[in-house]
């Protein structure tokens, strides 16, 4: 990292470190601002950034309130979450600084005698978890597994292509892929290529879309003819593999309270080759508008808000920007959001609800509860349905995903049919 470069870090951790917005979001603005930055500059920002985001409570532990100090921070995110040699940093660091990281480097050991910097995960979310069953080591292993960032996975649309083709074509330019373990449509990249321009990405072909994600898609069922509702549709990811399961035909309503999201899912049906899919944006899920659809889908896939804490690979800043208010108020809108959704689902119809957080309370809690105020609901076998379509994945009646054991974001998702 150079003198300009580091500058350019603390600038940004100034605003990051304060965790009153997502980190991505304030990285993109920055950039856009300061439109002067070199691909490399950029990337070595980046990098930095959510390095200090992940290591960030080691850099608490010997810098605190760190975003008081961003330069500082900055540096020792380059030694403590980048693993960058101090005679590496002898242009960009005085005398001072170097004293400063030598002593950090001293401490390194200290930092697994505390939950919190071993596991790199907040007071707030260590208490959660125990609460939720956790105990210390299945905290330590959850941490350990999130800190690293995450590979590349897509989708390969079956409309256009087979995976099998597509990998070999894709092998084939040099590029370092492979086949994800446990769903029939996903490749696995061991670095981040920029895709975004690639041929099979402008023509449909693919879609970026981790392996979990996809699972979820599988697991509604949905087939050629029917009638199916993404209730949460956001950007439209499992919208889009949905879509292609039902081979573009029957209706496919994608649901949404955000206009901006549904507006990113339009590009992407044209890209994917779909007219099956009707985005709607709703006010909330007690719409009356939603009320034409009551008791007429096959299928309702409820990707409910959650904390987000199965994603930390990607999203490491949401450790700092929920709590255990946050949580709460979330469990409440899921209960609701569910609710309503299962309104949806006609006689033997199914209702597939999922989550990408490890927390029980916004997981099976929310099904048990859901199940107790609703008879006439039964649970499938996640592990059955998966069985069904060759997919060698048991983790019991409800699908539980989680990075150190699955190589995915974690998911939760169980799966309901009305009697």
């Amino acid at each position: 990292m150079n003198p300009m470069q580091l500058k350019h870090t603390a600038a940004v951790l100034a605003d990051v470190l304060t965790f009153r917005q997502p980190a991505d979001a304030v990285v993109s603005a920055y950039f856009r601002r300061e439109r002067k930055l070199g691909r490399q500059d950029r990337h070595e920002i980046a990098e930095t950034v959510f390095a200090a985001v992940r290591h960030g409570q080691k850099i608490s532990a010997v810098l605190p309130k760190p975003h008081t100090q961003p330069r500082r921070a900055a540096l020792v995110a380059l030694v403590l979450g980048r693993s960058v040699n101090l005679s590496a940093l002898a242009d960009v660091a005085d005398e001072d600084d170097m004293a400063f990281l030598a002593e950090v480097k001293a401490r390194k050991s200290e930092f697994s005698d505390s939950l919190n910097t071993a596991a790199e995960l907040p007071q707030w979310l260590i208490d959660t978890m125990r609460a939720d069953g956790f105990d210390d080591d299945a905290v330590l292993a959850f941490g350990r597994s999130v800190v690293q960032g995450a590979p590349l996975d897509v989708r390969v649309n079956t409309l256009k292509g087979r995976r099998d083709k597509v990998l070999a074509a894709l092998q084939a330019e040099g590029l370092a892929c492979s086949p994800t373990p446990y769903s029939p449509w996903g490749i696995r990249f061991a670095d981040k290529p920029a895709l975004n321009k690639h041929p099979l990405f402008l023509d449909g072909t693919l879609e970026v879309q981790d392996e979990g994600s996809q699972l979820l898609a599988l697991l509604t069922g949905v087939k050629r003819g029917q009638m199916a509702v993404d209730f949460c549709a956001g950007a439209g990811g499992k919208t889009l593999a949905m879509g292609a399961m039902m081979h573009g035909s029957g209706r496919l309503y994608a649901l949404d309270v955000a206009e901006k999201r549904l507006a990113n899912l339009k590009p992407r049906m044209v890209r994917a080759g779909l007219t099956n899919i009707h985005p709607q944006r709703i006010e909330s899920e007690h719409d009356a508008r939603i009320g034409k659809l009551s008791g007429k889908a096959d299928c309702v896939l409820v990707d409910a808000p959650c904390s987000g804490l199965g994603t930390l690979r990607r999203n490491p800043d949401l450790k700092y920007r929920q709590s255990a208010d946050s949580v709460a108020a979330l469990r409440a809108q899921q209960h609701s959001i569910l609710q309503a959704a299962a309104r949806l689902v006609q006689p033997q119809g199914r209702l597939v609800y999922a989550t990408c957080s490890i927390l029980p309370q916004e997981n099976e809690a929310q099904i048990e509860r859901f199940l107790a105020e609703n008879p006439g609901w039964q649970p499938r076998d996640c592990r059955l349905i998966l069985a069904d379509n060759k997919i060698d994945l048991n983790t019991g009646v409800y699908l539980r995903l989680n990075t150190a054991a699955h190589g995915s974001d974690g998911f939760f998702a169980a799966v309901l049919e009305r009697s």
